[in-house]
């Protein structure tokens, strides 16, 4: 079993996590009551939904990560899920976007907002270009 998919079993029983089908369309996800929270598009990565603000006040150390990768203007980081401490910091990071959920005004941002699945793609294959 891949560190992502060993992430997602332990996940799966916080009691503020329920596993539905991922809006993107690939993959497994986990949603709070009020968005979906993280996509596990492989066994070797999670889009976690930190939100805009939860990012910028932790910009800092996440861009310093080699476990987690920033996408320009995205609500979404991407964990690298590799050994046990990945899921540590995981674990750590739900529990920031958890608290970011259920605190977020209604309006602050749209629930929708998409992963970053397909604009990892999109900047990887622009960046070639």
């Amino acid at each position: 079993m891949t560190a992502a998919w060993h992430a997602l079993n332990r996940l799966t029983t916080w009691p503020d996590l329920t596993e539905v089908r991922p809006s993107c369309g690939t993959g497994r996800a986990l949603r709070s009551t009020r968005a979906e929270i993280a996509h596990f598009h492989s066994g070797r990565s999670v889009d976690l939904h930190l939100t805009a603000g939860t990012i910028r006040r932790f910009e800092h150390d996440l861009g310093h990560s080699t476990a987690i990768r920033l996408v320009p203007g995205s609500h979404w980081v991407t964990v690298r899920m590799e050994c046990e401490a990945d899921i540590g910091l995981l674990m750590t990071l739900m529990s920031a976007a958890l608290k970011a959920h259920h605190t977020w005004p209604a309006t602050a941002e749209t629930p929708t907002v998409r992963c970053n699945d397909r604009r990892e793609a999109a900047l990887s294959h622009r960046a070639h270009l």
